[in-house]
């Protein structure tokens, strides 16, 4: 990074013990406090491994995490703020996404044979983000303490030294082992790292944390960091960053089961959270039974072909297609492609030239075609008619598109998207972010609750509240911000 731009803004570096600790939530959280502080900070991750990703206005993909943060950092997401992307396919094989587009589908070993202009990427996003933000706060990915890595390792190690940063590790209680793995990460790194690390936070605390005090004064005796807090275990109302966080959900006693197949490559999960507040969201693993719900929900995926394969060699796809009439079946971007006919893949998608046979619940055909992925936000006019969308019929939905392929339609659900049956209640779309619409959410729960003859009531609860702050104000009750405000040169 250029000696200049390093002295242009401040930078914060949050590293954990492991992957799924924390690390985002409190990335999320201090954008926000810095935000209300009217400092003009953006959020950066090197490097990210996810299959929930976001499109930004001018049509790049990043990791949904860094478009979170940034959301609360009251600014644009931007390709910068997450320069490599990588979305697993399976066979050891991921897309690799450079600045928000498609640069190639490589394995670990083709990747990390290419880790010196991932350096390049890394530090001319850094070098872009200086020159529009006052402060950036970044994030590690994983455990920060992967040795075999280091040498390989952008987004901790790598981060680190381009940026000589103050670093806050991040350790979660709930795993069991705090004090050892926060000791052990901070006697792992590499001296010249070990040297930035200025505190200490604990994550997911059930009970009373003066029972932790005798702990916390041991640990910083031994290393002479600062515990900065300790966090109480909190249900965020922010979106999930992947998929390690469905094993956390849990189901409540509510009226309505929605099933969510979960795909062994499920991407974009995150379309479903919207509904969690008034129905139970349940995934249905390939091999389980799908049961009785009320509606079922076939994703998006990172590879269409494979896991349309997979799911028809399982229990759950025949009791897919004898669900049909029961009630809505809606499929979302990779799931709407699998409701069609056919799918002819020129080798794009599953990485041999073949045609695939669909579920044949909706009259479309799919084609992978050329090595080209459509990314854009969307604005569209609903054109559905039927029992679900016919109240709603002319009013505008938002979204976004990340997929490979095109497929054909003569029954649009919204302008030129998606395809309906007859009755209008087997539907796909390839429209991210769908249930986020208000209008979209309360017409299709309100036909779910009909017809169980119930009532439908929008949980209110929150609806007021901005969970953004909601975290911010959690983080500051519960850490000494002084000491992080410190780190960078803040009063």
């Amino acid at each position: 990074m250029h000696a200049d731009n390093k002295t242009k803004n401040k930078k914060l570096l949050i590293l954990g013990t492991a992957s799924h600790v924390g690390k985002s939530a409190i990335v999320t959280a201090i954008c926000r406090l810095l935000a209300q502080n009217d400092h003009k900070v953006a959020p950066f991750k090197a490097q990210n491994m996810s299959l929930n990703s976001w499109i930004t206005k001018d049509g790049k993909e990043i990791g949904i995490a860094q478009a979170i943060q940034a959301k609360a950092a009251l600014v644009e997401p931007s390709a910068e703020m997450n320069p490599v992307l990588l979305k697993p396919k399976g066979d050891r094989q991921s897309q690799v996404i450079i600045l928000g587009e498609p640069y190639a589908d490589k394995s670990a070993g083709e990747y990390y044979d290419s880790i010196d202009d991932m350096n390049s990427i890394l530090e001319g996003a850094l070098d872009r983000l200086s020159e529009e933000y006052d402060i950036i706060v970044m994030e590690g990915a994983g455990g920060a303490a992967e040795i075999n890595l280091y040498e390989r390792d952008i987004v901790n190690i790598g981060t680190a030294r381009i940026t000589n940063a103050p670093i806050i590790i991040v350790g979660d209680i709930e795993r069991g082992g705090v004090f050892a793995s926060l000791y052990g990460t901070l006697e792992l790194l590499p001296a010249d790292v070990r040297n930035n690390v200025k505190g200490f936070i604990i994550n997911k605390f059930r009970g009373d944390p003066s029972i932790l005090e005798p702990g916390l004064k041991l640990i910083e005796d031994k290393t002479g960091v600062p515990v900065l807090g300790v966090l109480p275990y909190t249900k965020l109302g922010i979106p999930s960053e992947d998929s390690v966080s469905i094993g956390d959900k849990q189901l409540e006693e509510r009226d309505i089961e929605i099933a969510v197949i979960r795909f062994p490559r499920i991407s974009n999960f995150t379309d479903f959270e919207p509904l969690e507040s008034v129905a139970n969201i349940r995934y249905v693993e390939l091999d389980d039974d799908l049961g009785n719900p009320d509606a079922v929900i076939l994703p998006g995926t990172k590879n269409t072909i494979s896991d349309l394969c997979d799911l028809q060699k399982s229990r759950v796809y025949n009791q897919i297609k004898k669900f049909k009439g029961k009630g809505p079946i809606i499929g979302i971007c990779g799931g709407y492609q699998m409701m069609g006919n056919k799918i002819y893949d020129s080798g794009i998608e599953g990485g041999v030239d073949g045609t695939y046979e669909g579920l044949g619940l909706l009259d479309i055909e799919t084609t992978f075609e050329r090595y080209e992925k459509k990314t854009v936000q969307v604005e569209k006019i609903v054109t559905a008619h039927g029992k679900i969308f016919e109240p709603i019929r002319g009013q505008t939905v938002s979204g976004y598109e990340i997929h490979m392929g095109n497929s054909t339609s003569d029954t649009f659900v919204f302008e030129d998207d998606g395809c309906i049956d007859d009755e209008g209640l087997i539907f796909g779309t390839y429209l991210h972010g769908l249930f986020e619409n208000e209008n979209v959410r309360d017409v299709l729960l309100k036909h779910l609750f009909k017809e169980k003859g119930l009532q439908y009531i929008p949980n209110v609860s929150g609806v007021n509240s901005d969970p953004y702050e909601d975290l911010a104000q959690m983080v500051a009750e519960n850490v000494d911000m002084e000491q992080v405000y410190a780190m960078l040169d803040l009063s």
